[in-house]
């Protein structure tokens, strides 16, 4: 199994994000996957200008000349995609919006009917794929995820995917503090690990799995007091 890990969190490795990308990573080579990761903080990829010359001029080619050439041979052959990014505005980061709208030469122009509604054809190799989000939130409730959610889900229809499922993990903040406290948090990125290892061995992950990902750490009243403190030393600090 090939898969294609991309990162768009501009704290790279040092994030959140990468708290539970990296272990999720590690089960899935364990289980025997050949996994690359990108981060997008290290990738120059313009914006779509939507010129479609990729459609009607250079089919299947973009006129920019950046790093997307190095993803677009490995996003043809992967087998998974995990999408990881930090919520931005309810979506994804901006590199990350970037990036997936250059996936755009990889479809025709024409337009079909699937299941009752247009969708534009695949090209190159269709065989099925699955994508997974990775995803951390600053915001306490879960259900701060569920713009993002309705995104991915999209995409996934457009472009003939399974979506394969989410590790969503709210109050992300709240990790490192709890951490250096010395509380116990490893069985949240044992799961994510686990959850690596049944998505390359059985080709699905557990909802049970996916849940101890997003658990909640500590109550919402202390996790807001812990990062309003957290912030206005910063903030103090900023004014010496």
């Amino acid at each position: 199994m090939k898969v294609l890990a991309i990162n768009s969190s501009p704290r790279m490795d040092k994030g959140n994000t990468a708290m539970i990308l990296n272990p999720f990573l590690e089960g899935m080579k364990e289980a025997g996957a050949e996994v690359e990761l990108f981060y997008t903080s290290k990738l120059k990829i313009h914006p779509c200008t939507g010129e479609f010359n990729c459609w009607l001029k250079t089919p299947g080619k973009c006129l920019h000349n950046d790093d997307m050439n190095l993803l677009y041979p490995r996003i043809d052959t992967a087998d998974v995609i995990v999408f990881a990014t930090p919520v931005y505005v309810d979506g994804v980061t901006g590199p990350m919006k970037n990036l997936m709208d250059r996936i755009i030469p990889l479809a025709h122009p024409f337009f079909e009917l699937r299941d009752e509604h247009c969708r534009h054809p695949q090209r190159g190799d269709t065989r099925a794929r699955k994508f997974v989000l990775v995803s951390n939130c600053g915001f306490w409730e879960k259900d701060n995820f569920d713009p993002l959610l309705v995104h991915m889900k999209a995409v996934c229809i457009n472009l003939s995917v399974e979506f394969a499922g989410a590790l969503l993990r709210p109050h992300g903040g709240a990790m490192a503090v709890m951490l250096k406290s010395g509380a116990p948090i490893n069985d949240v990125f044992e799961a994510a690990k686990e959850a690596g290892c049944q998505l390359v061995k059985e080709g699905e992950m557990s909802q049970e799995t996916l849940d101890i990902v997003s658990r909640e750490l500590l109550p919402r009243d202390m996790y807001i007091q812990i990062l309003n403190q957290h912030f206005r030393q910063s903030l103090e600090a900023l004014e010496k």
